[in-house]
């Protein structure tokens, strides 16, 4: 297939003429012609096709509140090309059986390259290592490796972990909760907490977790990747472990970097999320830590639930939000609009280290010639109101409801062909 695309600027800056074929970039110049389809890109802003480190698809288990097919829409219309499917499905994804499974699924959708994530334990229990190196050598090649939703607690074997996935070039993606500082946690702790009679979810509880593991990665040499970053502690926990060289990488997310715990006031459920939102004062570390590069990928914790896990009281609510569709936007809105981050680095972020991390070939990689064509073209002044109904999600758990965002994905092409052409999926 080629497809010429015309007038579009890559990151952002000058307009040029791309031509795709056979899957690759196969010329970047002004005026060029084909006699093959042409995409109409004036105004548009051309980036690598963006990586998400982090997503919840449900399936297994939970097809009720997605799927592979729905989350790899939603997905390819948030401007992915390619999804880490985290492992808390039921089964869990802790057997080579299971992550082949995941990843079949996202290969016969189509729409993006779905990464299964592998469980660190059996059924995510914390007591005993999954089969790490199976799920490596399976057809889904494993990379990444959590127990999200759950913390590997365990500091033996936390260290034990890093040690297998060094000797796989792997990573643990850790979810830092120290679980005997949460217990009943429902929102961030602090003075709003107390007013409204919820359990306080303590900062001190991811830092001391990230700050023990960042000792241990350091002790081992292994990679150790950062979930869902929430705190201002936590961003200079990480810049103190990369000024040692640990080899550290971290995350967050959309709904880190724009909302707060004030959010709680209604006792509106779609906002419970685990790390819980957290003050104004910790926006703005995760953003400055964000266009610093402490922190090195946006990643949506996409997570979606049924109506009865959300239209009920706060306690007994789960956590968790949608956020593939919007994540882009909110990154606009927050970093971009704001003059934090350029779109080049935008591109950085989301998808060139995020790719990097997952040890992903073909994604994140530079608008250059011969280079994959895994690529996605943006309408930066498009705004539009966010809309939960007309999601692609078989949930609609949005905290962005109501909200007008900025900048639209219109295009997407993965692997030279259209996922997305003019807002629309193409399957």
């Amino acid at each position: 297939m080629t497809i010429l695309i015309k007038g579009a600027r890559p990151y952002g800056e000058d307009a040029v003429d791309v031509l795709v074929s056979d899957g690759v970039i196969a010329a970047i110049g002004e005026d060029l012609s084909t006699t093959a389809e042409t995409v109409d890109a004036g105004g548009l802003v051309l980036l690598p096709g963006l990586v998400d480190l982090h997503t919840h698809l449900r399936e297994p288990g939970r097809e009720d509140t997605e799927t592979v097919l729905t989350g790899s829409r939603a997905a390819a219309l948030g401007g992915y090309t390619a999804v880490h499917a985290m492992a808390n499905t039921d089964p869990v994804a802790d057997t080579a059986g299971v992550v082949e499974q995941v990843w079949r699924l996202g290969s016969d959708a189509g729409l993006v390259d779905v990464v299964p994530v592998g469980a660190v334990t059996v059924g995510l229990g914390g007591e005993r290592l999954a089969e790490l190196g199976a799920m490596a050598d399976s057809a889904a090649r494993v990379r990444v490796f959590s127990d999200d939703g759950k913390c590997v607690a365990d500091p033996a074997l936390m260290r034990r972990a890093l040690e297998y996935t060094k000797a796989l070039d792997g990573v643990v993606a850790q979810h830092a909760e120290e679980p005997r500082l949460t217990v009943g946690a429902q929102m961030h702790e602090g003075e709003r907490s107390a007013r409204l009679g919820l359990t306080g979810w303590p900062a001190v509880a991811e830092e001391a977790i990230i700050a023990r593991d960042v000792l241990l990665a350091e002790h081992v040499g292994a990679r150790l990747h950062v979930c869902h970053v929430s705190t201002a502690g936590s961003v200079e926990l990480i810049r103190w472990a990369k000024s040692r060289g640990v080899q550290v990488t971290a995350e967050v997310t959309p709904h880190h970097l724009l909302l707060t715990d004030a959010q709680a006031e209604g006792y509106d459920a779609t906002f419970k999320v685990n790390p819980p939102l957290r003050t104004a004062e910790d926006v703005a570390a995760l953003r400055g830590g964000l266009a610093d590069g402490t922190i090195d990928a946006v990643a949506t914790d996409h997570a979606p639930h049924a109506a009865e896990d959300k239209e009920c009281e706060w306690s007994a609510a789960r956590p968790g939000m949608l956020g593939l569709e919007q994540a882009l936007s909110v990154v606009v809105d927050t970093m971009v609009d704001t003059g934090l981050m350029t779109w080049r680095e935008v591109a950085d972020r989301m998808s060139v280290r995020p790719a990097a991390i997952g040890r992903l070939a073909g994604h994140g990689r530079p608008l250059e010639v011969g280079e994959p064509a895994n690529l996605v073209l943006v309408d930066p002044g498009a705004r539009a109101v966010v809309d939960p109904v007309a999601l692609a999600s078989k949930s609609r758990n949005s905290p962005y409801a109501g909200r007008e965002l900025p900048a639209r994905v219109v295009h997407v092409l993965l692997r030279g062909e259209l996922s997305v052409r003019d807002g629309k999926v193409q399957k």
